[in-house]
């Protein structure tokens, strides 16, 4: 272990996180009686800008009079190149901000931009005299943002969340694509030449690398990584299969764009019966091998020491907190 320790984010459960347009009071309500671990609130991409000011408005009535419990509720402002961002970040706190867990920050770019909303909030949370601290979560969907990324990450105590935002960060870098998240069927390698000449062709995923790189930086800061949107809200096997990737990458959760996702993210992110049996196993293999004086052991044929069990516990503690909520 580092004798740097890295102080963890405050823990939630994250394993789906639902988008819903403030410019919809009707889906505002439908988010509130349902199951998904997160909500965000969206002031941004999903409102047009004539619906802006009748949205913010919508939020903070729906956090006021909507009630969000069994869930953490979040609010995605506008961006910092926008000026609809202090009248979100000023109106939503002062009038419902003691009802906010967090704020969500789009196109994040530099860790100065985590900055100048870290002392909008600070100052407005003193001014209100809110003792519960409001958390950022922080979507990278730029090529800035992803080259920046381990500044950003660590750039406020207020930090809880990276989420990678892939259709923002495709048109960013140019990528040729106009789906939201999902293979490419140009993206794959071919193998060599059997008898006869055939070859076969092995898609890839695209996405590997941001999605290794964000959550590289959200652990060793000690936030969630938490992957984004996927577009085709009708192919749920695909959303799954996107989700399982981000999941085994060592991601916390995904969002959901519509309804239909929650409950597939929320199987996704987390451990079957099978796994959390298997970790307790593993945790109390390894208890009776310390009293025994051994630093490692063989479970079912196979090796198991001290890294094993700080496996099992994160598996262990997270179907802990999945059965309180």
């Amino acid at each position: 272990m580092s004798f740097t320790i890295i102080d963890q984010a405050r823990a939630r459960l994250n394993r789906s996180e639902l988008a819903v347009p403030g410019s919809n009071p009707k889906f505002l309500e439908k988010a509130a009686a349902g199951t998904a671990d997160v909500v965000f609130l969206d002031l941004e991409d999903a409102v047009a800008p004539n619906d802006k000011e009748q949205a913010r408005k919508n939020v903070i009535a729906a956090l006021n009079d909507l009630d969000w419990s069994g869930k953490a509720v979040s609010v995605r402002i506008n961006g910092l190149d926008t000026h609809y961002m202090y009248r979100d970040v000023v109106d939503v706190i002062e009038q419902a901000g003691a009802k906010l867990d967090m704020i969500m920050i789009p196109k994040v770019g530099t860790a100065a931009d985590v900055y100048a909303l870290d002392m909008m909030v600070t100052q407005i949370e003193a001014a209100m005299g809110f003792q519960k601290k409001i958390g950022f979560e922080l979507i990278i969907e730029t090529a800035l943002g992803m080259a920046n990324i381990h500044e950003i990450a660590a750039a406020s105590p207020r930090n809880e969340s990276l989420h990678f935002g892939v259709a923002d960060y495709a048109a960013s870098t140019k990528a040729r694509t106009t789906n939201i998240g999902g293979p490419n069927a140009d993206y794959g390698v071919l193998t060599d030449a059997v008898d006869g000449g055939s070859r076969d062709f092995h898609w890839g995923d695209m996405w590997h690398y941001a999605i290794a790189r964000m959550v590289v930086a959200a652990r060793a800061n000690g936030l969630r990584p938490v992957d984004g949107p996927f577009g085709d809200i009708g192919d749920l096997d695909g959303y799954g299969a996107q989700g399982m990737r981000a999941a085994v990458l060592g991601c916390e959760g995904k969002w959901a764009i519509h309804p239909t996702q929650i409950d597939k993210a929320n199987e996704l992110f987390s451990p079957s019966e099978a796994e959390i049996t298997k970790a307790k196993r593993i945790i109390e293999a390894m208890d009776q091998a310390q009293k025994e004086g051994k630093g490692a052991v063989t479970l079912d044929g196979r090796l198991i020491d001290i890294a094993s069990i700080k496996q099992a516990e994160v598996v262990v503690k997270k179907a802990e907190i999945i059965a309180s909520k």
